[in-house]
């Protein structure tokens, strides 16, 4: 298992649809920015730092699951509890669970690479293995 990391999001109205329940894909805007924050409250310096030193342009998204339970609006703060559910050699599952205080709004599943540019052709993207110093960080 892996650390567990906490990410705080204020609903604001504009992330609401019409009948003022949150539109469904500000969820994955928030999980999607829980998860870099994972790694920043784990000690892995920001992708725009990993560029530089070793190449590593961030962990896109390769697949993603998630299971809406119940609704939020404006004006409420949200917790996002990130973890690191399974590692395996070229990616990793992230588990997000969207709580309204004590309540479980939203579960999330996402899964992640750690890429670099292709080396033969710098247009695409090329999974590697997952970096075991920035795994160690996050257990």
């Amino acid at each position: 298992m892996s650390k567990t990391v906490v990410y705080e999001v204020e609903v604001m109205f504009g992330d609401c649809d019409p009948a003022g329940i949150v539109f469904f894909p500000n969820f994955s805007k928030w999980m999607d920015a829980s998860s870099l924050n994972f790694f920043m409250q784990c000690g892995v310096p920001p992708w725009r730092e990993l560029i530089k030193t070793r190449g590593i342009i961030g962990t896109p998204l390769l697949e993603i699951h998630t299971r809406f339970i119940r609704p939020a609006t404006y004006g409420e703060r949200l917790q996002v509890y990130t973890s690191v559910q399974e590692w395996r050699s070229k990616v990793f599952l992230h588990k997000h669970v969207v709580q309204r205080g004590d309540t479980v709004l939203c579960e999330g599943s996402e899964t992640r690479a750690f890429c670099i540019k292709h080396p033969e052709d710098p247009s695409r993207i090329q999974a590697i293995p997952v970096p075991e110093d920035i795994k160690a960080k996050c257990l």
